[in-house]
This record gives C-alpha cells, structure tokens and sequence, in this order.
C-alpha cells in the first residue's frame, strides 16, 4: 500500500519503521529533514513537502505534537489535503484537540477522501516493538481504514463514534 507518513518524531519513527517492515512504500515527510534521511536506506522515499507526502497516497498518516502542527501540514499553503486523491484515507495519530478532529472530518469529507482520528497508547519502544494500542475513532463505515496497520503497530481496539460509552477497562488489556 502506498502511504504518505508525516512527522518522524520518536513515536513516528518506529510506527514508519515497522509500516516499512511490513512491506508498504512509505513516501515520509518531517520538518526537520534530518530526520527523514535515515529512512532513505529503509526503502522510503523522502518527501521536501507535507503536498508531496500526500500526492500518491492512499493512505495517508500524521503523527504530530499538537493542532498547530497538524494545521501546518493539513490546511496552510503546500498543503496535504489539496494534494491527498480522492478516495485517500488520513489517519491522524496525533496529539490534537476534538475541534480540530472535526475540522479535519469536515475538510475531508468535502474532498471526498476519509479521515480517522487513531489514538495510539505506548511509548517510543513500545511503538518499535509493535505493541502500542491503536484505538481508531471513526464513523463506522469508515473504521475499517486502520485494520490495516493495526497489526504491525499494536493491538487495535475501536468503538463506533457515535457510541459515547468509552470501552471497559477489561477491553484496554495489553496496553503498555
């Protein structure tokens, strides 16, 4: 599967790694270019803009710090979102506000691509391990997007959306 990965902090890092050991062509962007060269060797190809990331993707994941971040590479100029196809999939594994998670399904829905907010539970070694918990938080026609990954990031657990009883505490086993 050809994915667009933007932003190789240390949770990134690994969760891109493990992608790449899975057998799927990662196109990886980060703003500090540094970081992205050693990925080069891994067999990714490395992306000058958050735009060239997403052009060819169908999938497309951030792993960013905070909204504004993800507003950086979303929505300002040289943009993801102008350049992810239609059809695409973001799923955003990062740490961002539920106003944001709304903008980003609205925007998305508008140029008929998806969006799933993936909560993701663990740490730097936890995530190179492959064993971080994915929680994905979509409509539920739209959920299925993250099965794919989930097996080399970790263990999924997901509830519909919609439903606003979060998952018992015996359902969140395993998470590290």
């Amino acid at each position: 599967m050809k994915i667009g990965f933007i932003g190789l902090g240390n949770m990134g890092s690994a969760i891109a790694r493990n992608l790449i050991k899975a057998g799927h062509n990662l196109t990886v962007y980060n703003r500090t270019q540094s970081r992205a060269a050693p990925f080069t060797s891994l067999g990714a190809r490395i992306a000058e803009t958050p735009s060239e990331a997403a052009a060819a993707a169908e999938v497309l994941i951030t792993m960013l710090a905070d909204d504004a971040a993800v507003e950086g590479v979303i929505f300002a100029p040289g943009n993801a979102i102008q350049a992810l196809p239609a059809g695409a999939v973001h799923i955003s594994m990062s740490t961002i506000s539920v106003a944001l998670s709304r903008r980003l399904a609205e925007a998305h829905r508008e140029k008929k691509q998806h969006y799933v907010a993936a909560i993701v539970f663990g740490r730097p070694d936890v995530a190179a391990a492959g064993s971080c918990g994915l929680l994905p938080v979509a409509l539920p026609n739209r959920s299925n997007a993250a099965n794919h990954f989930s097996p080399r990031l970790g263990r999924r657990h997901s509830w519909p959306a919609k439903k606003l009883t979060p998952p018992t505490r015996s359902s969140w086993r395993g998470i590290s």
